[in-house]
């Protein structure tokens, strides 16, 4: 049990954090991730019991919560749902659902999962409104464009402002130049080690992705090379993911 000393700690950090994230409410979306690791030859089976909640909250109009789900192509699940404040973490985001069809159906929904997952764990990730280049404008969902490309900036200890400067910087090359490669930049939150800047680039398919990097690597020219330089220099270590957003698998509210 931990002692109340780090129970008013923690209270107090996430106090201070929903106080910075209240006062600049425009700029950032939070999103709850809830991530599975699921384990090899299992991925049927939990997509499958993934379709049975999605069937679930479709027929019955769930009202509380919406996820859209990506599928990593290192076997990693990962459900984005929005939310308010720090304050809806208090909520049961399931309890409508729970309510309409019952305890015992409600538990064998989850049950499906069951020896899916080797390991799984939920954090806070936030939409940053103002580091994302989206000129058409933002969305998770660019129409035909499942495909994703996922990379994590990580920022060594102290180096956060120079991150940000760098982030500002990048974004007004490109807004300058009117690249075609469009990305959105989420921040680290509560419940992540570390801290980093995760920016995620939508396109139809791998291919149509790389054609779009090389386009734009020709279009930054000198300018492009020296800020890679510049990110390489900063953030203390880059990791890619890549995978798919899957419609069948998420559920939106009508």
């Amino acid at each position: 049990m931990r002692s109340s000393k780090t129970t008013l700690v923690t209270c107090l950090f996430l106090f201070m954090m929903s106080i910075s994230i209240w006062a600049q409410k425009d700029r950032y979306q939070l999103y709850v991730v809830h991530e599975d690791h699921v384990k090899s030859g299992m991925m049927d089976k939990h997509h499958d019991a993934d379709k049975k909640i999605v069937e679930a909250a479709r027929k019955n109009k769930m009202k509380d919560m919406d996820w859209i789900t990506f599928v990593g192509d290192d076997s990693r699940v990962m459900y984005l749902s929005p939310i308010k404040n720090m304050a809806d973490l208090d909520k049961n985001p399931f309890e409508d659902l729970q309510k309409k069809i019952g305890d015992k159906e409600f538990e064998e929904l989850f049950d499906s999962f069951d020896g899916t997952y080797s390991k799984h764990g939920d954090y806070i990730l936030r939409l940053d409104k103002e580091l994302s280049y989206m000129p058409d404008g933002l969305t998770q969902t660019p129409e035909g464009q499942n495909y994703r490309e996922l990379t994590f900036y990580h920022i060594p200890p102290g180096s956060g402002d120079k991150a940000e400067e760098l982030a500002k910087t990048v974004k007004k090359m490109y807004q300058e130049k009117n690249s075609k490669i469009h990305y959105r930049l989420y921040k680290s939150g509560f419940g992540t080690m570390g801290q980093y800047f995760l920016v995620a680039v939508a396109a139809e398919s791998p291919e149509q992705l790389e054609k779009r990097r090389q386009e734009n690597m020709e279009l930054m020219g000198d300018e492009g090379k020296a800020i890679r330089e510049k990110i390489d220099n900063t953030f203390s270590k880059q990791e890619k993911l890549t995978g798919r957003i899957m419609p069948e698998l998420s559920y939106v509210k009508n």
